[in-house]
């Protein structure tokens, strides 16, 4: 399946809710800190509602570490800055789905990490900054999950 993976998450109920969109679609969540919560923190907890036993979510110290536990192929950076269309992707199952900190998203230090393989963004009218992080990590799954035919949905 794919890999969400959340650079230094600020708003506990997006985290929440891509928990719940992880346990939906089968994909893993990983988290790299630092975090601007405790993942015990009641928004969290209610967001994911009861969906945090069936999904698979890994926290990681740092991006490094992240890599190195992930050894992912291929990484697609989601920044409103991009060019490419997150819909010009052909997906394969294993692909990173990587995703900046609420409100700043990705910044130039981390787009330049030799792990991104593309940087690509979500088409929203202009003058409108971004999606929510939630949304945008759930719009990209179900977009590359539906190029793979939806296995194992029901």
């Amino acid at each position: 399946m794919f890999r969400l993976l959340f650079y230094s998450p600020r708003i506990p109920p997006n985290t929440g809710n891509a928990i719940r969109t992880a346990a939906a679609t089968g994909a893993e969540l990983h988290l790299v800190e630092p975090l601007g919560f405790d993942l015990s923190e009641p928004n969290v907890r209610r967001a994911g509602l009861d969906y945090h036993d069936l999904a698979s979510v890994s926290v990681h110290p740092s991006l490094d570490d992240a890599w190195s536990a992930i050894a992912p192929r291929r990484v697609f950076a989601f920044t409103a800055h991009a060019t490419q269309l997150f819909t010009d992707i052909s997906y394969q199952a294993g692909d990173v789905l990587m995703f900046g900190p609420e409100p700043t998203g990705l910044d130039a230090a981390t787009l330049a990490d030799p792990h991104i393989t593309a940087r690509v963004r979500i088409p929203m009218l202009a003058g409108r900054r971004s999606l929510n992080l939630a949304n945008a990590a759930a719009v990209a799954v179900y977009e590359a999950w539906r190029q793979q035919g939806f296995p194992g949905a029901v």
